[in-house]
């Protein structure tokens, strides 16, 4: 992050500047990211399943290499946005790979700040992607903050893609909720205990962040109850359980 505050600049000078890297993350998941760190150093993941692509969030740069990386892993059949930190270049992607539709809850819509045909708007509280995936809404970092249900994931356990609404910290065996990271400003006890009763009924043992390396490896829904339970009690919430 920048001490200075935010700065504009242009896909042009990012390509100058910056390239994008593929991760491998698990079997059939590859992470996205930019090199050197960009922004809040945030990167985007691949889900490959056998009904097509989706892409799980996207990274301000777009290049030639990443598209054709992309496309030798199969292109994408559709991308998916967990809140609107994540808006900037999602048409780009969405044009660069046929126009595959981009999933946006619409309790975010006014921030959508480059309307496009290719999003769609989806309401309510979950909605089925190809391949079996899931998206989740849970509120909290922003009304339409949403979760990505990967039931393949972590050798057919289950994995959560969480975007920072689900936050793993560094030591991988707890996670955080917050409503803004940079200014330290945490979420109240209602919308902790939302975020809890939404993933409460999925099947998971992993979760995978908005960075690299943030990652909960085993027993992540143990460890979500936990955490959750523990940050009610530490902000004095008088029922200390979700």
């Amino acid at each position: 992050m920048n001490v200075r505050g935010q700065m504009w600049t242009s896909p042009e000078a990012l390509r100058r500047s910056h390239r994008n890297v593929l991760r491998a993350e698990e079997p059939g998941l590859t992470g996205i990211g930019m090199e050197p760190s960009f922004g809040i150093g945030q990167r985007a993941l691949l889900v490959r399943t056998r009904d097509g692509n989706v892409l799980w969030d996207c990274v301000p740069l777009l290049d030639a290499a990443v598209v054709d990386g992309v496309a030798a892993m199969g292109g994408l059949a559709a991308i998916a946005i967990s809140h609107p930190h994540f808006y900037a270049a999602m048409v780009d992607w969405s044009h660069a790979f046929g126009r595959v539709p981009v999933y946006v809850h619409a309790a975010d819509r006014r921030h959508v700040m480059r309307p496009d045909r290719v999003i769609e708007y989806w309401d309510g509280d979950h909605r089925d992607l190809p391949g079996g995936l899931t998206l989740v809404r849970c509120g909290g970092h922003f009304d339409g903050s949403t979760l990505l249900h990967w039931p393949e994931g972590a050798k057919g356990r289950g994995a959560l893609l969480t975007g920072d609404t689900i936050q793993a910290v560094p030591n991988r065996r707890a996670v955080s909720f917050m409503y803004s990271y940079p200014n330290y400003i945490p979420l109240p006890a209602e919308a902790v205990r939302r975020i809890a009763e939404a993933v409460e009924p999925l099947a998971f043992d992993r979760i995978y962040g908005g960075w690299f390396d943030r990652v909960v490896p085993a027993r992540a829904k143990a460890i979500v109850a936990r955490s959750a339970g523990r940050y009610l009690k530490a902000i004095g919430s008088h029922q200390a359980s979700p």
